[in-house]
């Protein structure tokens, strides 16, 4: 519920526009600070990775693991539903995009918006809020964390690092603005924690041993 009431906070502050113009100073400073050859390539690499085309595959070798079927099957619907939901909220947020032009060095393949959505007359490619990388990387962390952390207390928790990764590389590479990746990352959550309560995710690993 709480999960639920910030991302209606945050979707309220970028329909009203309050953050927009010190986050658009914010970008422009981005802008200015991509050009190191290695680090534009590293940040390209891991945004890749949050790509719905990469993350797809990953879901099916779960579901197709019978130890990991149920995982496979949490994450594939997690990846359908927020697809859909992301698009549908950018249509009805139309919250531009930084268009700002790349400066850094040349990336393998021109990083292009990756939203879907229809009957939206093309809005969803042009507005940024939330952030359809970040809610996705925060769900599959969401979901690796909530499996493991039991057998890895610890060592769980590092899985995080990923979509803090991914929130830095969507704002570098002049993708999303902040608050876009802060409202795709809650929106990710809130999704994850609810479709693993409902298929009982902290029990895999229960059934797989009787």
């Amino acid at each position: 519920v709480l999960l639920l009431i910030l991302f209606l906070a945050l979707t309220t502050v970028a329909l009203s526009h309050v953050t927009f113009e010190s986050e658009k100073q914010f970008m422009e400073s981005v802008q200015n600070a991509s050009g190191n050859p290695i680090t534009d390539l590293g940040v390209w690499l891991i945004t890749e990775s949050g790509n719905v085309f990469v993350l797809l595959p990953f879901s099916i070798i779960l579901l197709i693991i019978r130890k990991t079927r149920r995982i496979g099957m949490t994450l594939l619907i997690l990846l359908v539903i927020s697809t859909i939901l992301t698009g549908y909220i950018k249509c009805g947020v139309d919250r531009d995009r930084p268009f700002l032009e790349w400066e850094g060095s040349e990336l393998p393949i021109k990083i292009e918006p990756d939203s879907f959505s229809l009957f939206c007359e093309g809005k969803s490619w042009t507005a940024g809020f939330p952030s359809g990388h970040a809610a996705r990387a925060a769900m599959f962390a969401f979901v690796l964390v909530y499996v493991l952390s039991d057998r890895f207390p610890r060592g769980a928790n590092l899985i995080w690092l990923y979509p803090i990764l991914i929130c830095f590389s969507r704002v570098y590479v002049l993708q999303h603005y902040p608050l876009d990746v802060i409202g795709g990352t809650v929106l990710g959550i809130f999704l994850a924690g609810i479709v693993s309560n409902k298929l009982k995710l902290h029990q895999i690993f229960n059934s797989a041993k009787t």
